[in-house]
């Protein structure tokens, strides 16, 4: 039974703290000279009446700051957005723990689970309010309730936390801060998956602004919609919402309300060169002296190209605090030796990844051949035997790492040997003998055939921005080519990457990083072991089944993976944490039987760089997106010197 009421649920001190609600401020709250401005001209409430009764208290990490400057960051091509959940858009009901233990109070000023799991109670802060102004309250979460999660014209895939045996949650709206929360079976999960980096979408979906768009609450929507360029209300209000993926959440959404500490005022595709988000007057968290938060007045966003350009920038002193796409193992010397001249030093990233790389056999293949060979383990395991792991780590990880598959890190306590260090010894015969078991026949040229006579090519689509996926695989595709495979390569940019790969049918494999290597973040996102959702790219229709079955693009997996659905529902429905361990072990035997993926090495610890005028960063956080890093060690509470 989970039951947090206005307490820290923190361990460790080395981190942002939230703290009782500490109402003595309330006569004495602070708040930044711009918006101080805004008030005496009288285009801004006072600060008590933009507040909640109860504001969030946060105890910075080193030291109470001071208001002003700009949050320097980048967004790297076009479809990497998913990263500001990372910087300002992590605001669930609740929030991860610093060290990732569990979860603390955020949004919800309570809220409270009964002892089988199943009726969760939820209290919001009378008084808070949306970024225009406007109150948030359980409307909201009724709007989101009928208009996103069961609105089947709108057809939102996703929000799985919200159901159980395949039913959606009962909502039950008690006043305007207090509402309920039914499951038919006991949810013992909901409260982890609450706080996961882009679940919640109960905190982004503001009524007032959002009923605009719908038909049920604007009979002229349709006219609306092609105002703006759409066929339908439909499509118009889905663009609105921004749900189908992290992408369309945040383009173009300036004008749409947010419980943020920033707010976009150019919002990305509203401008080619950067994007600008600026304090919210009405943020709904206070430091220990009172002070409303955050202290530093934008983020600004340059968007670069590549990589490459971002490294650049770095280095130059351009970037205030960032880890993604630029903290590789190569790029380390690199920006050691321009620390003086960028002004920054390291922040360490414990790894949580699964994988520093897995490889990703789409094993829902429209095309009936490679479908069925892809299905095979035999051929999947084969070409990972093909692979020599340490030559690879070696040369493009500079040494860091050991050999190992898509698995759990050994010194927890969910560890699988089978599951970590099956088929990774390198053996170029063996994997030869194996594959002329399955595609004996070869060209001219020495290329495998397929059973139509093809020469066997697969082509593994890969995001361009991953510069150390680019980097393997010029020493995986000769790998490969020993064996008789034609492996090609053939990178894009993200957004095209997001719709080929995690929307589509019809590309051969990818490869892709993250997941998870051990406890509570492995219970979230199994996506190696189960396919639960659509990050298991290695099967897109069967994780569709699992979650519509209804849904046109579903289709009903084998027994072997229906057992491991069967097995996460059972995880989902254990409220217990000792209970939770067993099954999960049931799960990761099942994924070592499966073999669904493959891999190079469990990564390393990584870093990230940060300028030296930078205060209250947290120096050693988790690495992932899930635990949206560095969001839960409250970048609201960030300031510069």
């Amino acid at each position: 039974m989970i039951k947090l009421k206005r307490r820290a649920f923190l361990a460790g001190t080395s981190a942002a703290l939230i703290l009782p609600a500490l109402p003595v401020f309330a006569a004495d709250f602070k708040e930044a000279d711009i918006l101080k401005t805004k008030v005496s001209s009288g285009t801004l409430p006072a600060l008590k009446d933009r507040l909640p009764e109860n504001p969030l208290v946060v105890k910075p990490v080193e030291s109470v700051g001071k208001y002003g400057g700009d949050w320097n960051m980048a967004l790297v091509g076009g479809g990497s957005l998913s990263m500001l959940f990372r910087y300002q858009a992590y605001e669930p009901l609740l929030r991860y723990t610093p060290d990732w233990s569990g979860v603390t109070l955020n949004v919800a000023e309570s809220f409270e689970g009964d002892a089988d799991s199943k009726v969760y109670t939820i209290r919001l802060r009378k008084g808070m309010k949306w970024s225009d102004g406007h109150p948030y309250t359980t409307a909201d979460i009724k709007f989101w309730y009928d208009t996103v999660f069961t609105d089947k014209r709108v057809a939102f895939v996703g929000q799985d936390h919200w159901k159980s045996g395949g039913k959606p949650a009962k909502l039950e709206i008690v006043d305007e801060q207090t509402f309920k929360v039914t499951f038919d079976k006991p949810n013992g999960l909901f409260p982890l998956q609450v706080a996961w980096a882009n679940n919640d979408q109960t905190t982004r979906t503001p009524k007032h602004y959002l009923e605009q768009f719908h038909i049920d609450f604007n009979p002229k929507a349709d006219e609306l919609a092609k105002q703006r360029g759409f066929e339908s209300w439909i499509a118009s209000f889905q663009a609105a919402a921004g749900f189908q993926d992290d992408n369309a959440f945040f383009l173009n959404s300036s004008k749409k309300p947010c419980v943020h500490a920033w707010m976009f005022t150019i919002a990305p595709g509203e401008n080619t060169e950067r994007a600008v988000a600026e304090r919210n007057p009405y943020y709904w968290k206070v430091d220990t002296e009172g002070n409303q938060l955050p202290y530093m007045d934008r983020i600004v966003y340059q968007m670069v190209a590549d990589p490459q350009v971002l490294l650049l920038k770095a280095m130059q002193g351009e970037v205030d605090l960032m880890d993604q796409y630029i903290a590789t193992p190569n790029n380390k010397s690199v920006l050691y030796d321009a620390r003086e001249q960028g002004g920054y030093d390291f922040y360490t990233l414990t790894s949580t990844e699964a994988n520093v790389m897995n490889f990703i056999f789409n094993l829902n293949h429209n095309d009936e051949t490679k479908r069925k060979l892809f299905r095979n383990k035999d051929f999947r395991a084969a070409l990972s035997t093909a692979l020599d792991r340490q030559s690879l780590i070696d040369a493009v990880l500079v040494g860091q790492g050991a050999p190992a598959q898509p698995s759990i890190k050994k010194e927890d306590p969910l560890y699988n040997e089978q599951l970590a260090t099956q088929f990774t010894a390198y053996d170029v015969d063996k994997a030869n003998a194996m594959l002329d078991q399955i595609v004996p026949k070869r060209d001219d040229q020495n290329f495998r055939l397929d059973e139509k006579g093809r020469r066997l090519t697969i082509i593994f689509e890969i995001d361009q921005a991953r510069a150390v996926f680019l980097d393997l695989f010029q020493l995986v595709i000769p790998m490969f080519q020993a064996v008789g495979i034609d492996a090609q390569m053939r990178s894009m940019d993200r957004s095209l990457w997001e719709t080929r790969v995690r929307q589509g049918r019809d590309f051969d494999a990818t490869a892709h990083q993250f997941g998870a290597n051990g406890g509570v973040a492995a219970m979230l996102d199994p996506r190696y072991y189960v396919p639960t959702d659509a990050n298991a790219m290695y099967a897109p229709a069967w994780q569709l089944w699992y979650r519509d079955r209804a849904n046109a693009n579903a289709e009903e997996p084998p027994e072997s993976t229906k057992n491991q659905l069967a097995l996460y529902d059972k995880l989902k429905a254990t409220s217990d944490a000792s209970g939770q361990r067993e099954v999960m072990k049931q799960i990761l035997q099942g994924a070592a039987d499966n073999f669904y993926v493959f891999g190079i090495s469990l990564p390393p610890d990584g870093y990230g760089i940060v300028k030296n005028n930078m205060k209250n960063i947290t120096k050693i956080m988790p690495n992932s997106f899930g635990w949206p890093t560095p969001a839960p060690t409250m970048p609201e509470q960030f300031y510069k010197v």
